[in-house]
């Protein structure tokens, strides 16, 4: 027997019980922290620049990830014969950082407290947005955690430097991190069609050490050839923008653009980059349920996450996972 525990103790079934991530255990003392991996919800969306609603990110993928709460000792692939997020991958649930309502820095500066809390005690951030401006506290949160190169998956290329006095929205979380002395390149993955970033901006990206390639390319390339650009070695910050996947299975986002990733281009990345680096962190933004009544969007998000935490894991020699 493989002992997944369904025959005893409760069925918790997916819609039973309090929606934390995949209904993991939730922390509310920030300073007692103990685990591989921890949730923190960033929910703040006054950095858009069209749409509202991913204020409600978090909160919907929490519940779609309930949908992955089974497997009381993992999730089996038969694929890759493995056993995924196993007993021994400690995951948490911080719950959300307070947002302030219109103020942008007081509510970036509580999201940042809560990564440099979970960096602290030694796991591994994962951020739920939010819109993509909540990167920017992320990454400032790594100033004493060693040079990190950052890979995005994104339809937009988030490199605008300033517009109308605007240096901490949507637009502008790369070129902000470009701008960090420990952030020692980017890897931009998904960028496409009518860019919020003019071409300027692409020329400043390209000077100040990004890589960035469409769709069309990476498909021509291939995910191995992808992979090999990073740099051998580097330490991987993950930032997963939602709209960088084809809206035709991601609509839930506020900037929508077509011809975007599917499904398993992106997991082949992921599983590759998690296999090549050491992953140190991670946001996945721009989930915006009101606009997707299928729940669909916040589904994918649940499981990219899932799946990502599962072959980071296993690359550390824990249990890991892929969801289908």
């Amino acid at each position: 027997m493989g002992g997944h525990g369904y025959d005893s103790g409760r069925l918790n079934l997916p819609f039973v019980g309090i929606s934390t991530f995949g209904k993991r255990p939730y922390v509310e003392d920030w300073t007692r922290i103990d685990a591989d991996a921890a949730i923190l919800g960033a929910p703040y969306d006054f950095g858009t620049q069209f749409r509202p609603g991913a204020r409600f990110g978090p909160r919907a993928v929490r519940e779609a990830s309930t949908l992955f709460s089974f497997g009381h000792a993992g999730a089996y692939d038969h694929e890759d014969d493995a056993t995924y997020l196993g007993s021994d991958v400690r995951i948490v649930d911080l719950g959300d950082a307070d947002i302030v309502h219109t103020d942008t820095e007081r509510s970036h500066a509580n999201i940042e407290a809560g990564v440099r809390a979970i960096l602290k005690a030694g796991a591994l951030p994962v951020v739920i947005g939010g819109d993509h401006s909540v990167n920017i506290p992320c990454i400032r949160a790594f100033d004493a955690q060693g040079p990190i190169h950052i890979l995005q998956i994104d339809a937009h290329l988030d490199f605008v430097d300033e517009r109308h006095g605007v240096r901490h929205g949507h637009g502008n979380p790369m070129r902000r991190a470009a701008e960090k002395g420990y952030v020692t390149g980017l890897t931009q993955l998904g960028i496409r069609n009518v860019s919020s970033t003019a071409k300027e901006g692409y020329e400043a990206a390209r000077a100040m050490g990004a890589d960035i390639l469409s769709v069309r390319q990476i498909r021509k390339l291939g995910a191995e050839a992808v992979l090999a650009r990073i740099p051998k070695g580097a330490r991987l910050y993950v930032t997963i923008d939602i709209d960088g996947f084809c809206p035709s299975i991601a609509p839930g986002t506020g900037t929508p653009s077509h011809g975007g990733f599917l499904y398993y281009e992106v997991l082949e990345l992921l599983q590759g980059a998690a296999r090549a680096h050491e992953v140190v962190g991670i946001d996945l933004v721009e989930v915006a349920p009101d606009y997707d009544p299928t729940g669909s969007t916040a589904i994918l998000a649940a499981q990219v996450l899932l799946n990502f935490l599962g072959f980071i894991f296993h690359a550390r020699g824990k249990a890991s996972g892929r969801l289908e």
